[in-house]
This record gives C-alpha cells, structure tokens and sequence, in this order.
C-alpha cells in the first residue's frame, strides 16, 4: 500500500473509531505509519483527507450493496439479504456514524459522501421494492420509497440501539423486525 493509501485507510479506522473531532493529523500519521511531510504532500490538511476517506467508504458501501441488490435472486431474498448481512452492530455503520459528529454535518463537502450514500440506499432500495410489485412477489398498495426509508432507519436506528445497550441484541430485534414486516408485504402478494 502506498503513502497515500496508507493515510485514507488510516483515516477511515479512525474516523469509525472516534468520529472527526476525536482524530488528530498526528493520530492519522501514527496509525498510517507515516510522516508530517506525507500528509501534506497527498492532502490540503485534516478535511481534504477525511474526505478523502469518507468517499471511500461511501465507494465500498456502494459497492457491497450493489453485489446484493444485483444478486439473482427474488426480490424478498435480496432485501433479507441486505438487512442480515454480517455487520459491527456495536460499532456502527461508518458512514451513518458520522451524521453524529456535527463538524462532519457542518461542513458540505465532508456531508456530501453521507447524503450521497444514505440517499442511495433509500433510492436502490425503493427500486428494488417496485420491482418486488411489478413482479407480483410483494403486495401492491404500499409506497416503495416509504417502505425503502423504514428499512435504511431500522438499520441505522438498529445501530444506535446496540450501541447504547452495548449489546447487539437490540439490534438483531430491529433486523428481525424488519425482516418479519417484509414477509407480510410478500404474503399478502400470494
């Protein structure tokens, strides 16, 4: 891995860790293993390089979300698929995390990666719950895009939950919940 890989990777771990305002430039060159003049060589300062990692984490988001909504399976399989996915519940998700750090929704450019991803989630998820209508495998008369933004807060929710009971209990209820939901919208299409 390269200087400046080493510094965005560093910098996402921490930002998950301890959010913006708990990661300093000297924290990010420790973990990177990297000096002062590196930084400054691939980055502006502190913003340019979180937003640096905050974009790759929305990317990889992206991305696994896509190998799941893209599988060839039913439209309920993708959306069981896509809320039971291994996750670090007590952790949290590293891009909805940081819609708590107010430094991060301050600022447009560092905001952006979360808009951009928590929206496309509602998007790609809304059009995966038409298509489910279309077909005929989910019932008709509930609003795609309604249902879409549930299930992206059961989610997020699902990980504020853990994180205040320090148990990943609260959140394998929200899932299962939200799976549970889903089945009806499946079994009144039958």
């Amino acid at each position: 891995m390269d200087t400046r890989e080493r510094l965005i990777e560093a910098t996402r771990d921490l930002l998950w860790d301890r959010g913006y305002v708990g990661t300093s430039p000297r924290d990010i060159l420790a973990r990177a293993g990297v000096g002062q003049g590196s930084m400054y060589h691939h980055f502006t300062g502190k913003a340019d390089l979180a937003a640096a990692a905050l974009q790759r984490n929305a990317d990889q988001m992206r991305a696994s979300g896509e190998a799941v909504f893209d599988a060839e399976t039913g439209v309920y399989d993708r959306l069981v698929a896509y809320l039971t996915r291994p996750r670090q519940a007590l952790k949290g998700c590293r891009i909805g995390r940081m819609s708590e750090d107010p430094d991060i929704v301050a600022d447009p450019v560092l905001r952006r990666p979360l808009d951009e991803t928590l929206g496309w989630y509602r998007e790609r998820l809304a059009e995966l719950l038409a298509e489910g209508q279309a077909s005929g495998e989910l019932r008709a008369g509930f609003v795609p895009r309604q249902v879409a933004a549930a299930v992206v807060a059961v989610v997020q929710g699902g990980y504020v939950l853990a994180k205040a009971a320090q148990s990943t209990e609260p959140y394998d209820d929200a899932v299962a919940g939200a799976v549970a939901l889903l089945a009806t919208l499946r079994e009144d299409a039958r």
